[in-house]
């Protein structure tokens, strides 16, 4: 495993995410709107700025943090994204316990940094159509930090509006997770079920 990341600049934009992106979708954006993307981005940042503020023990934030990303992020296509080509190896079985097992990782994961994030707050401003999805620029505002920008990357490619990547001053989330997730089943020799069984631990 990487070293842990830390709220700084760059740490707060490797916590923030779920992780993650499309290489390419299709024409999401003529149906969804502006609009319906800044308002997906409005729901996710008001849950999040609650989860933060809530007081609630590491354990019920974890918990929360996982029904945020299950409800507002395109979670089979962010696991399939980040796993890679062995996503296409994969059978349905094996790709179904994955998914789960990355629900679940992620969220422990990044759940932990975000309560560094306490006293801190998300401010959304605007969104432009960017190719075939919706960008949604925000602003991070840390005690002791210079605000920084965030910007959440919205299709609805799944049917409904969700997110599917994360950028902080360049920084892609997409690259960064596929990049920690081939390590890791490296680590293990290529094998997909060992990896499963880990990221439940991890």
């Amino acid at each position: 495993m990487p070293s842990d990341i830390t709220l700084s600049r760059r740490g707060f934009a490797a916590g923030l995410a779920a992780g993650v992106a499309l290489a390419a979708l299709p024409n999401a954006a003529a149906a969804l709107t502006a609009d319906a993307a800044k308002a997906l981005v409005d729901k996710t940042v008001a849950d999040i700025n609650g989860i933060i503020s809530s007081g609630a023990s590491e354990k019920a934030m974890l918990r929360d943090f996982e029904k945020l990303f299950v409800r507002y992020a395109d979670v089979p296509t962010i696991a399939r994204s980040v796993l890679g080509p062995a996503a296409r190896e994969a059978s349905n079985g094996q790709l179904s316990s994955y998914t789960k097992a990355f629900q679940g990782y992620i969220a422990r994961k990044y759940g932990r940094r975000f309560r560094e994030f306490i006293g801190g707050r998300i401010e959304v401003a605007e969104a432009r159509a960017v190719k075939s999805y919706y960008e949604v620029i925000s602003t991070a505002i840390l005690q002791g930090e210079a605000p920084f920008e965030v910007r959440w990357h919205v299709s609805d490619k799944s049917g409904k509006s969700l997110f599917f990547n994360i950028i902080i001053e360049g920084v892609n989330m997409l690259a960064s997770e596929r990049t920690e997730m081939g390590a890791l089943l490296d680590q293990r020799g290529g094998d997909l079920d060992q990896l499963i069984a880990d990221l439940k631990t991890l």
